[in-house]
């Protein structure tokens, strides 16, 4: 067990891009400071994913320390969209759409941080209530070259694309969050940089004493370009399967293994540098997997689905496997029926992509005539994609 410099230590370096005043804050960690540490989350999607879990994971570590973590669902954020990063506006969430999303956030949440312990609070109880003179107020404090030094809306000025006046708010509002919570610090990936440098200029012309700010590395997905997103579909969930991270885990490109090691487990670089001297690829690979699997579901979850996948996938002996079942209330069905029947694919438009794409197989027979009629026994396997496996109950 580490002690509290130790940890103060790896909380402030470890897949840490920036911290901003770092001196300030370790200085006040030593001290025992019970630092009110915020961090902001939008619906935008019903899950969360290994991405939000890096961040969440320092949460943890400033709880760890005494801290008071405070969690922020951007109820009225998101109705808004984050502009960061993105190269057009991002469409807004309606009412409907955050309150489905928002239903099992605090659940998946609480697989990281202690809920309990923790203070949630949703930035519509604030953000909602101000009026127009207090939203001119707040304007008034930040200009436009500040906003247009961000990447994203200088990219798309200079590219004569489009930016909305609404965007501009975004920074203000999750900035302003810091303000109502009057928060300690804040944390969020690199690419929220200026979002929380917001909550530092805005806390300092009103009066406040500033807020620290960290900013953590972002975690690329499974296409190993851009960054794990929902949106993208390269993500591991939180929520998903012992199977489905396993499997997805196996699916990474090997470059990322090791940046995934020290993001998404409790390896540390000494621990890792052994693993990968004594381990040949492959097999560092599936410790990657079992150590991430183990977080999210216990260590039998983990070896059970590592010892499924290495059955179905190097032994290629599906029979000796307990899959999922299918069940069909015919004996014949076309490509694309069957797809859809599985859960796989939502779309008739989605199944075809799959179809076309080589991705359906059927007792080990590639399908890509979606409308090829189909004579079904029971106990055939179907697969789609790499990772779905279904045995079929006609």
């Amino acid at each position: 067990m580490l002690s509290r410099t130790e940890a103060i230590k790896n909380l402030l370096s470890r897949n840490v891009e920036e911290a901003i005043d770092r001196k300030h804050l370790e200085a006040a960690l030593l001290g025992g400071k019970k630092l009110r540490v915020k961090l902001g989350i939008d619906p935008t999607s019903p899950d969360l994913h290994l991405g939000h879990a890096v961040v969440l994971g320092k949460l943890r570590e400033f709880q760890d320390l005494g801290c008071k973590i405070v969690l922020i669902i951007g109820d009225f954020t998101g109705r808004i969209g984050d502009p960061s990063g993105r190269s057009e506006a991002r469409k807004p969430l309606s009412e409907d759409d955050i309150k489905r999303n928002m239903k099992e956030y605090l659940a998946q949440a609480g697989k990281i941080i202690n809920i309990k312990k923790a203070e949630v609070r949703y930035n519509s109880a604030w953000l909602g209530k101000l009026k127009g003179e207090e939203i001119l107020k707040l304007l008034s404090l930040v200009s436009a070259q500040q906003l247009l030094e961000r990447e994203d809306f200088s990219r798309r000025f200079s590219e004569h694309h489009s930016i909305r006046l609404h965007e501009f708010l975004y920074p203000i509002m999750q900035g302003y969050d810091s303000v109502a919570i009057k928060a300690d610090a804040e944390i969020g990936g690199n690419d929220q940089k200026l979002n929380l440098l917001m909550g530092r200029t805005l806390m300092e012309r009103l009066g406040l004493p500033s807020q620290d700010v960290m900013t953590v590395s972002l975690l690329e997905g499974l296409d190993g370009v851009k960054k794990m997103s929902k949106s993208l579909g390269n993500y591991i969930g939180l929520n998903e399967t012992a199977d489905e991270m396993f499997g997805k885990t196996m699916s990474l490109p090997d470059k990322l293994v090791r940046k995934y090691f020290l993001m998404c487990t409790g390896v540390d670089e000494i621990e890792l540098k052994k693993i990968e001297k004594d381990l040949a690829p492959r097999d560092l690979k599936l410790r990657l997997a079992f150590e991430i699997v183990k977080i999210y579901h216990g260590e039998k979850a983990a070896a059970a689905a590592q010892e499924k996948f290495i059955t179905v996938f190097s032994k290629k002996d599906m029979q000796a496997v307990a899959l999922p079942t299918l069940r069909l209330k015919k004996n014949k069905i076309s490509p694309l029926d069957l797809v859809l029947a599985s859960g796989i694919a939502k779309s008739k438009s989605e199944a075809r992509r799959l179809i076309s794409a080589g991705a359906v197989e059927l007792a080990g027979t590639l399908k890509k005539n979606p409308n090829e009629l189909l004579e079904i026994r029971a106990g055939q396997v179907l697969k789609i994609g790499k990772k779905s496996f279904f045995r079929i109950k006609a």
